[in-house]
């Protein structure tokens, strides 16, 4: 595996390519008017459009968030398959091939609910899932959207 190196700003590529997508995204939903179902198909396409092994993943992970939390909206954050709750980002799958990872990751923003204590996990390196994965992280979405 082969790692960019950062740029003189800081960036790597693939972290520009990523800013870039998201200011697309932006400029989308402005002209469309933040209309959920083309926001779920822009998700749709950008999972069917990944790498065979990430596009597997994220398959199952859209399955996971869309049965255990409906009321969350399917969209594209930064270039890729993200949830939001009135408009914020709750949950995302960042494949392992965005930023040519390791590994894949499912991570959870501040407004996800799954505050513990002081210190908790946020985000769960992801290069396969069981049925023992998935239950687990089916609880973590539940909790995470979970009133009050």
């Amino acid at each position: 595996m082969t790692r960019n190196t950062e740029t003189k700003d800081g960036f790597t590529a693939e972290e520009r390519a990523a800013m870039k997508e998201r200011a697309a995204e932006l400029r989308a939903a402005q002209r469309r008017g933040n209309k959920r179902a083309a926001e779920a198909q822009d998700c749709l396409d950008k999972i069917a459009a990944l790498p065979e092994a990430d596009r597997l993943i994220a398959e199952r992970i859209h399955a996971i968030v869309t049965e255990n939390a409906p009321a969350l909206d399917a969209r594209t954050w930064y270039g890729m398959p993200a949830y939001a709750r009135d408009g914020a980002v709750v949950c995302f799958f960042q494949p392992a091939s965005k930023f040519d990872s390791r590994y894949g990751t499912f991570g959870f923003n501040d407004t996800a609910l799954l505050d513990d204590g002081n210190v908790w996990p946020t985000g769960f390196a992801v290069a396969a899932l069981s049925a023992e994965d998935e239950a687990f992280l089916a609880a973590l979405v539940r909790r995470a959207v979970a009133d009050g």
